[in-house]
């Protein structure tokens, strides 16, 4: 007779078969005797009526990153199960999509000639609602990406949005207008559909973000097929924008579109720095002197990865949900090994910094060394890969407990010579900490250590405006993750740069004193 590993295994064994590349799956896709298995050992989760989501076992209640990286892998085959190619996601959910908003919805929308209006209710408060859509756009307005996930076209979805998204999402409908090469099938869906409301919006949008070359396109069009056009600003405001190149990525756009947009809050809210005679050796020992709290909190801050060989460990009965005390002991030394290391770095750039280096070349040339540092000595002795110093990552990642979704990984190196651009072009030290560190995380370059990077960054940056080396306690955690997730999901910097500015000069306690 079977022993339970070995039922198990088969189980892991016969859900692997079925799925192949993917994480959602019907329940009717694998044997109730497998599924319920495997849910009960935490291998799967309902996702919804019928419907099931690869999980992983062990992970703390409420853990939302496995849900969130297959929340569009369940909207897709959802969809495609019930209407076949007879839907696609909203116009305001393609141009977030056009704009390289990758943060995990609330609700998604969809609309399909099928649909009965109907919400389908999805893990930790999210949501599928589809609604019935009478008339299919053209076949030439969907585009379907490599998730199967079908979206309307950057003109189609303009011409179909409500105005009230330029106003609500200015940062994204600035930085799809400005990415705008192809015009011509906008213009003829204008022309076409004697559109000369929606006309008059866009060529005042266009010309807002400095595209007065589509906006006369536009007006010359609707003339010449004999339509009246009002041109009028969508927009509350002057749209936030930067030069953007024609051959960008909408997440370098982006970048550079939310930095316009953020930088006056930034500036306003962080202190202004005394003007005292500055001693660069008390700076110098002053950092020294809080190297042990700074580790100590800094460390405390992260958590770390752990990648078990489940299949082969279930089998042999060596599989646990509770993790190994020995491994972690090791992970916690190797970490404290690392950033003693790259701490000693960053103190050696931060002393060129406040005798007259330029902070933001010294970061963009040395930040990929003190990410190899952090994780040297992980490598060194065999508990991480080789390929963790391998430079920014190349695969997706979800964060725990954030819908904020960091940049697809082939536009990452893109996304960082952009913000490494933009740290050289800002004249206030103020805000070169604040946006630096919030853009460096909301990238998320690496695997792991993005975190202690940033807080390294933004350390560099604050000396070169003569601020004292901040630290961030591990008791405001939970405030530090909500400032960082209001900004990267509702475009709100004011809680993290007064985070930020409220802890300048204000050293917490080190209390662990035992802590390498």
């Amino acid at each position: 007779m079977a022993t339970p590993n070995e039922k198990l295994a088969a189980s892991l064994e016969a859900l692997s078969r079925m799925l192949g590349d993917r994480r959602v799956f019907r329940s009717a896709e694998l044997s109730r005797t497998h599924r319920e298995r495997l849910e009960r050992n935490g291998f799967v989760q309902r996702a919804a009526k019928g419907w099931f989501f690869v999980a992983e076992p062990g992970v703390r209640p409420g853990a939302t990153s496995v849900w969130y990286s297959c929340f569009w892998e369940f909207c897709a085959r959802y969809c495609e199960e019930r209407f076949g190619e007879s839907w696609h996601l909203s116009a305001e959910g393609s141009l977030l999509y056009h704009a390289g908003v990758n943060a995990i919805p609330e609700q998604a929308i969809v609309h399909s000639p099928l649909a009965t209006h109907h919400c389908v209710n999805l893990p930790f408060d999210t949501s599928l609602f589809h609604l019935a859509q009478k008339n299919e756009p053209d076949r030439s307005e969907v585009m379907v990406d490599d998730g199967g996930l079908r979206l309307l076209t950057p003109d189609a979805a303009l011409v179909r949005t409500s105005e009230s998204f330029f106003r609500t999402r200015a940062v994204e409908a600035t930085t799809v207008l400005t990415q705008m090469a192809d015009h011509r099938r906008l213009l003829r869906c204008l022309r076409d559909g004697a559109h000369t409301t929606i006309a008059g919006r866009l060529a005042g949008a266009f010309r807002t973000v400095g595209r007065t070359d589509i906006a006369d396109e536009v007006l010359a069009a609707m003339t010449s097929a004999g339509h009246t056009v009002r041109e009028t600003s969508p927009f509350a405001k002057a749209a936030p924008g930067r030069q953007s190149r024609p051959t960008e990525q909408p997440a370098a756009t982006r970048i550079r579109v939310m930095w316009e947009d953020l930088r006056g809050v930034a500036a306003a809210a962080m202190p202004q720095v005394p003007a005292a005679l500055f001693d660069v050796d008390a700076y110098l020992a002053a950092v020294d002197d809080c190297y042990r709290t700074d580790a100590y909190h800094s460390l405390s801050i992260e958590g770390y990865r752990v990648t078990p060989e489940l299949i082969e460990r279930v089998r042999s009965g060596g599989w646990s949900p509770d993790t190994d005390p020995n491994d972690a002991s090791s992970r916690d030394a190797l970490a404290a090994r690392g950033y003693w290391q790259t701490f000693q770095q960053v103190r050696d750039s931060v002393a060129e910094v406040v005798n007259g280096a330029d902070a933001a070349e010294l970061a963009r040339h040395r930040h990929r060394d003190w990410h190899r540092s952090l994780f040297a000595p992980s490598v060194e002795s065999g508990l991480s890969g080789a390929g963790d110093l391998g430079g920014y990552r190349q695969h997706a990642v979800f964060l725990s407990g954030s819908r904020h979704v960091p940049t697809r990984w082939e536009a990452v190196p893109e996304a960082m010579a952009v913000l490494f651009e933009l740290l050289d072009e800002e004249e206030e030290p103020s805000v070169r900490a604040v946006l630096g560190h919030f853009f460096f995380v909301y990238i998320h370059p690496y695997t792991d250590g993005n975190g202690r990077l940033a807080r390294f960054c933004m350390n560099a940056m604050l000396a070169s405006g003569r601020y004292p080396w901040t630290v961030f306690g591990v008791g405001d955690r939970n405030a530090y993750m909500s400032a960082l997730e209001s900004a990267s999901v509702g475009q709100t910097i004011e809680p993290f740069a007064e985070f930020v500015a409220a802890r300048i000069g204000v050293l917490p306690a080190a209390q662990d004193p035992d802590r390498p």
